[in-house]
């Protein structure tokens, strides 16, 4: 299906473009989010008288989604979800879970505008891209935790916590246990006395 661009779109054009795309591909996205037209030569010709209004708001959502990057700055979100041992999620995150988070965060953006090639399915710090515009796309961070206090721990760390704090607060505690009880051991009858000897050396 030939369609022309209303605006750019990723791996196919610029404004005004006439592209060919899969029939479904128009009508689940590009149709119905108002990304293109049919190729109608009516259409064409509507476009064509149009081209210099919509190129102007264009740039104005262009400068608005401009400036809601620069608050945006360097987002991160926390998603919260059971998770196993080793880290796999029980479930997923989804484009529709980040957009939520996002927006709870103060910034809307649709469920659309998130860039997922698949859904998260590890706890972890996780890169996800965001359509702001056309032209402006920015990456915020999705902190997938099993809970608040985790997400803290994963941020500080840059990584994945495995663990619930309690478990890796008790495994601090035991290591600490260990290497005290290491340098409390009582140091072998021959070695004490070679230290002794050393010590009446030094003293004589």
């Amino acid at each position: 299906m030939e369609v022309i661009l209303l605006q750019r779109v990723e791996k196919l054009g610029q404004m005004g473009d006439v592209v060919t795309v899969k029939p479904g591909h128009a009508r689940n996205r590009l149709l119905p989010q108002g990304m293109a037209l049919r190729a109608t030569k009516a259409n064409i010709s509507v476009f064509e008288a149009q081209k210099a209004q919509l190129e102007a708001d264009n740039l104005e959502r262009r400068k608005e989604a401009e400036a809601v990057s620069e608050k945006m700055g360097e987002l991160a979100v926390t998603v919260v979800r059971q998770a196993s041992d080793v880290g796999q999620l029980y479930g997923s995150v989804t484009a529709r879970d980040i957009a939520n988070a996002v927006t709870e965060a103060g910034f809307t953006v649709a469920r659309t505008q998130v860039v997922l090639d698949q859904p998260i399915k590890t706890l972890g710090l996780h890169q996800v891209r965001i359509n702001l515009h056309p032209e402006v796309i920015i990456e915020v961070t999705a902190n997938v935790a099993r809970s608040e206090e985790d997400a803290a721990e994963q941020l500080r760390k840059g990584s994945a916590v495995l663990g619930t704090i309690e478990e890796m607060e008790a495994e601090e505690e035991e290591a600490l246990e260990a290497a005290e009880e290491l340098f409390e051991e009582e140091v072998p009858a021959d070695l004490a006395e070679a230290i002794e000897a050393d010590e009446e050396e030094t003293n004589a």
